[in-house]
């Protein structure tokens, strides 16, 4: 198989390279900068923009499936930046698959895209998406996946993968955020209750997308569809953030805020950064954050199993203890 991946430099993306290399596939890599350590692996580099169809069509030429995992990701930012790279960016790869035939695209999605303030457990694709959206990021995830699955022809097969909470050796957003928040006493319980989320190591994410793509072809059963992707095990979401730190020698968190603190002062501080000109970066609360670190949501992945033939081969503790000795060893 010849296969691109955009983003191939990142950690989900480089993780699907790693295992595409393994298994013997030919591989190009589609971002904006060279890693070196993607040539010690034989991988063609590509280089160029999302928001450049130009470099974009460059990129899929000669491929059977394009694996679209570039994103721009996180829970604060300008709505054009977020724009360009996710609905653009992903519109670009839509039209350089079809212009160039390539057969089959694998889209790397998000379950933020149904999430509305509320809990979700144990529901499956049918769930719709959400009306109101909280980040930039979850609403141009939204109407890209929905690019994606309507490009689904006789002619051209697409599928959307939305793993949850992605953790492992190499995490350069979630974990590192939540150890130096924990390590500077800023990070806070939102809410009492005890809620359920969502995880998916690392080794487990990447594999789906090979399912995806091995069992994805015109007309066959995943064609058109989105996928919710996890462990397919649900953990507590503060005891599963207090075995990370205890995993990287972090104080456990021991502050709580309520839910409607934390969105208050979400909303206050959305808008103080946005208009304040003397404050920049990003702020230490937003509404997005409040709701996810407050609701429950996890998902049925029976369809990923059915379909994809999708099977979580690392466990949570597994994966943690891996975590760990990445950690430890530095």
């Amino acid at each position: 198989m010849k296969a691109v991946v955009t983003g191939g430099g990142g950690f989900l993306g480089g993780a699907v390279v790693r295992l595409l290399r393994q298994r013997g596939d030919s591989v190009r890599s589609f971002t904006r900068s060279r890693y070196p350590w993607l040539d010690e692996l034989a991988v063609e580099q590509s280089l160029g923009d999302l928001a450049n169809l130009e470099a974009v069509e460059q990129a899929v030429i000669g491929c059977d499936v394009v694996f679209h995992v570039a994103a721009k990701a996180g829970v604060w930012g300008r709505y054009a930046d977020f724009f360009n790279t996710n609905v653009t960016g992903t519109l670009n790869v839509i039209a350089a698959c079809q212009k160039h035939g390539v057969r089959r695209l694998v889209y790397t999605s998000t379950p933020s895209v149904v999430h509305e303030r509320k809990d979700n457990e144990g529901s499956n694709e049918s769930l719709p998406y959400a009306r109101h959206f909280e980040a930039y990021y979850s609403e141009t995830k939204a109407k890209a996946e929905k690019a994606v699955l309507a490009a689904n022809s006789s002619s051209f097969a697409t599928v959307s993968l939305r793993p949850h909470l992605i953790f492992g050796p190499g995490d350069p957003h979630l974990v590192p955020r939540i150890i130096d928040a924990a390590r500077a006493g800023k990070l806070k319980r939102i809410g009492t209750r005890p809620i359920k989320v969502d995880v998916t190591y690392i080794d487990n994410a990447a594999q789906s997308q090979l399912d995806a793509a091995d069992r994805l072809d015109i007309g066959t059963p995943p064609a058109g569809k989105a996928y919710f992707i996890s462990n397919g095990e649900p953990v507590e979401l503060w005891p599963f953030v207090d075995r990370v730190l205890a995993e990287a020698g972090a104080p456990p968190v021991t502050k709580t805020v309520s839910a409607w603190k934390a969105r208050l002062a979400g909303r206050v501080l959305e808008w103080a950064y946005r208009w304040l000109p003397f404050l920049s970066g990003e702020p230490p609360m937003t509404r997005f954050v409040a709701s996810q670190m407050s609701t429950s949501h996890w998902y049925d992945i029976s369809a990923a199993r059915r379909d994809l033939g999708y099977e979580p081969k690392v466990t949570v503790e597994e994966g943690l203890k891996r975590l760990g000795e990445r950690l430890r060893t530095g």
